[in-house]
């Protein structure tokens, strides 16, 4: 599939467009006039302020969820619908932007995991020092 449509254009050159997507596009761009002639075409149009609603949409990435749902949803919290639209969203859609917010989320979980094991740990070893309440108070 080598049509690109407009979105995909403005999404380029916003760096949202997927980065396989991004590849094929640049490729054909070395090559077509054409597609550079559309793309210098909606550059102007978005540098002279004629924004379109798609666009306006994706530049305040209105339909990316929010921090708490990607860590939610690494944490399987989230119901069903919301954990659906979040993997479509980065798996279909492949939100750069998200991609790279979950990527961090994950680095910054891992970060975390000594921690929780260190926990554990000392929860472990010390349970045969805890008392039990006095059944007399």
């Amino acid at each position: 599939m080598n049509e690109f449509t407009d979105s995909e254009l403005a999404a380029f050159l916003d760096e949202a467009l997927p980065a396989s997507r991004s590849a094929e596009l640049e490729h054909c761009l070395r090559t077509d006039a054409e597609l550079r002639k559309r793309v210098t075409e909606i550059q102007g149009r978005e540098a002279a302020g004629l924004h379109s609603i798609g666009a306006i949409w994706r530049r305040d990435r209105l339909s990316c969820p929010s921090r708490s749902e990607l860590g939610q949803w690494i944490l399987g919290t989230l119901a069903t619908d919301a954990a659906d639209y979040i993997r479509f969203h980065l798996d279909e859609v492949g939100c750069r932007y998200c991609q790279a917010n979950l990527a961090d989320l994950q680095e910054a979980s891992k970060a975390n995991e000594p921690v929780s094991e260190r926990r554990q740990r000392y929860f472990q070893t010390s349970v045969g020092h805890l008392k039990k309440d006095d059944a007399s108070r």
